[in-house]
C-alpha cells in the first residue's frame, strides 16, 4: 500500500487522472480509498489494506462534518482554513 500511495506518474500530476493510480489518502479526513477512474475525484472508502488486510485508521469524516456544523456557518460560507487541511484534527 505504501508503494501505491507513493506512486508518481510521469504524465499525470493528479492521481485521479492517472489510470495507474490505485489508492488515495485524504489527509483532511484521515481516510484511504480506492480511486474510481470516472473523470472525477471520487474514491471508495476502505478500512483495510487491499493487499495485506491490515486495518487502517478510522475515517474522521463524521467528526469533520460535526466540527464544521458546530461553527454554524452561513449558506455557502467556506470553513476556516484549518478545516481545509489536517490541522483541524491535530488540535
Amino acid at each position: 500500500m505504501v508503494n501505491a500511495l507513493r506512486f508518481e506518474c510521469p504524465e499525470h500530476s493528479d492521481p485521479f487522472a492517472c489510470g495507474d493510480s490505485l489508492v488515495v489518502y485524504n489527509e483532511i479526513m484521515n481516510e484511504y480509498g480506492l480511486i474510481i477512474h470516472d473523470g472525477t475525484a471520487s474514491y471508495v472508502l476502505i478500512d483495510r489494506c487491499p493487499w495485506c488486510g491490515t486495518r487502517l485508521p478510522p475515517s474522521l469524516r463524521d467528526e469533520w462534518f460535526d466540527a464544521v456544523d458546530a461553527l454554524e456557518l452561513d449558506e455557502g460560507e467556506t470553513p476556516p482554513a484549518r478545516f481545509l487541511t489536517r490541522a483541524w484534527r491535530l488540535g
